[in-house]
């Protein structure tokens, strides 16, 4: 049975300093698809030579995992905890905040230098309260440790970050078995895929323009699917890029405060308590 459109949002302008950026989730019309919390879609912007790069500089997070999508440019990650590294365009980088840690996100000085175009989308995943406190760790992986599945007779590319699809394995070992992924259609190009039943799916027009189980979503758009059914069909109206993911609600009380993700109050203030006493560590560029 396919799965049901129960709603299309519309991503809310809303630019970080000097950066365009366009958030899906939350907007007032939608606040999370459980297990999925955030997305935001930054980009694509040209900065010229000589430029200030990503406005990401240290802040905390603790209790969710992060998943950066570098479409365009690059990012350099600083934290607390695992050290630094620099992904280019079509890598990826996750990171389990788990009990915590200090990150920054931040343009390369070569990019800074030289400038060009950047577009990157960040999404934020929950972690079930038996998670929410393990040890942060973080991955960065280039565009050529992604695998990139040609489907459609190479109208369609699947770039497979987490979980499996038909024989292929994503690099990421997710500890909630999220399934995680972009998708590149040209025009006329067909995706189907099915999943296992009550999953949730976070699915965002990145550009262009497709239809989803017969509804058609265009770029900025986010797609709210219901829990019942198990397949998907996606054809591609004009050239377009997607991000497509799944996984299982955790149904567990969500409470957030800026970059802390927890289950109750008394926990995002143990929360604060620890940054502000040091016990996430320290990051200074």
């Amino acid at each position: 049975m396919q799965k049901q459109i129960n709603q299309i949002h519309e991503a809310i302008y809303d630019p970080i300093a000097d950066l365009s950026t366009w958030r899906a989730m939350p907007t007032r019309s939608i606040n999370n698809l459980d297990p999925f919390l955030f997305l935001n879609h930054h980009g694509p912007q040209n900065y010229g030579p000589n430029n200030n790069g990503l406005p990401f500089g240290p802040h905390p997070h603790r209790g969710f995992e992060t998943l950066t999508f570098v479409l365009q440019g690059d990012i350099t990650h600083k934290d607390s905890v695992t050290g630094e590294s620099v992904i280019t365009a079509g890598g990826i980088q996750w990171m389990t905040a788990g009990k915590g840690l200090i990150h920054a996100e931040v343009s390369s000085d070569e990019f800074k230098q030289k400038g060009g175009m950047e577009e990157v989308i960040q999404l934020w995943m929950n972690l079930p309260s038996k998670y929410k406190m393990v040890d942060p760790k973080y991955m960065g992986l280039q565009k050529e440790s992604i695998p990139s599945i040609s489907l459609d007779n190479g109208k369609v590319q699947l770039n497979l970050v987490s979980g499996t699809y038909q024989s292929h394995e994503g690099p990421i070992d997710s500890i909630t078995n999220l399934f995680t992924s972009t998708i590149n259609m040209s025009k006329g190009g067909q995706f189907e895929d099915s999943m296992p039943e009550g999953s949730q799916v976070l699915f965002y027009v990145i550009n262009g323009e497709v239809e989803v189980n017969g509804i058609t979503a265009k770029e900025h758009q986010l797609v709210e699917m219901g829990l019942e059914g198990e397949k998907i069909e996606v054809r591609a109206l004009e050239d377009s890029q997607l991000i497509y993911c799944y996984g299982t609600p955790f149904k567990e009380p969500i409470v957030a405060h800026g970059p802390f993700v927890m289950n109750t109050q008394q926990e995002i203030r143990e929360a604060i308590y620890d940054y502000q006493s040091g016990k996430l560590g320290s990051l200074s560029l």
